[in-house]
């Protein structure tokens, strides 16, 4: 299927469960393309489980919700072994996160202990149950969100996890229109799940078109100026690591994809910088009481960068 069809038909189909946010659902199918993780924020009651979870009806993929808590032990997201009577032997219950696409709701309320299983998932693609190692489902993308105005009773996300995530998305409320539509269309009833509209083999197919995508020298150059620029700037008390610079470079490739070309551009890297490098710095203090934000060094750093020819 052709990149830009199969952008178009998944955000038609989303059409069907909620208003706005095409961007988001760009990036989500950019991270499912490239094979990322993405951490959700945004204030409660703005859709973020309806986005996931009708976003894996699409490709008929097993999605699975974990809503995360501070009494919260690893085996309840990996599983664990229990004795059958009957059998005499101990049989394994798998737990959430043995599916393709999960929600790991509000990540920052659980401890350090159970985020490290998710850790493990993220980066191996796999969880240890009682010394033995599991393969997780093929494709899996972790879906966190995280609750930007709660502040008791949470868990700062270590910078190492965060380097998990390919993309930080920030959402934010839907404008004045956009939540006028939805008031009505939830008045008329008009609200509905997604279909399964393409097979996990579209999506195979589509992940190997993706990887055989150009990307120029000139390219790999601007890449690696815009992050290595990142270890270099005053006002950031640390930059982004090298796997920052492999998430460029593999998300920019899926979304020429779906831009419909088969070579990357400067473009794309410019799009995506923001999604991917945020999460990823921290602006020094006295700079963030002016009002600085990482954002507004990523978009700095990219001004001063010459833009491949």
């Amino acid at each position: 299927m052709e990149g830009r069809e199969f952008l178009n038909k998944i955000l038609k189909e989303m059409k069907k469960c909620i208003v706005g946010y095409e961007t988001v659902i760009e990036l989500l199918t950019i991270s499912l393309l490239s094979e990322g993780h993405v951490l959700l924020e945004g204030v409660p009651g703005i859709g973020k489980t309806t986005i996931a979870k009708n976003f894996a009806n699409i490709f008929g993929l097993k999605f699975s919700r974990i809503q995360l808590m501070p009494d919260m032990m690893p085996s309840d997201i990996t599983g664990f072994y229990y004795y059958n009577q009957k059998t005499g032997d101990f049989v394994l219950k798998k737990g959430p996160i043995f599916a393709n696409i999960v929600l790991a709701d509000e990540i920052n309320r659980t401890p350090p202990k159970t985020q490290s299983a998710l850790l493990e998932a993220m980066q191996e693609k796999a969880v240890t149950i009682e010394g033995k190692t599991f393969k997780l489902e093929e494709p899996f993308m972790l879906i966190a969100t995280k609750n930007p105005i709660d502040h008791e009773g949470v868990y700062e996300l270590p910078e190492a996890e965060k380097d998990r995530f390919m993309f930080k998305i920030d959402i934010d409320y839907p404008r004045e229109d956009e939540e006028m539509s939805m008031l009505l269309r939830k008045h008329e009833e008009k609200f509905y799940e997604t279909n399964q509209i393409m097979t996990p083999i579209d999506l195979k197919y589509a992940m190997i078109d993706v990887k055989k995508i150009n990307v120029n020298d000139r390219i790999f150059e601007y890449i690696c100026g815009i992050v290595r620029s990142t270890r270099t700037d005053d006002r950031l008390e640390h930059g982004a690591s090298p796997r920052a610079s492999e998430h460029l470079l593999y998300a920019s490739k899926a979304l020429a994809f779906l831009n419909g070309r088969n070579y990357v551009i400067p473009d794309d890297i410019k799009f995506l910088a923001e999604y991917i490098l945020s999460h990823r710095i921290k602006v020094k203090p006295e700079y963030g009481l002016e009002g600085m934000s990482e954002k507004d060094v990523i978009k700095d750093i990219i001004n001063k960068i010459e833009v491949p020819k």
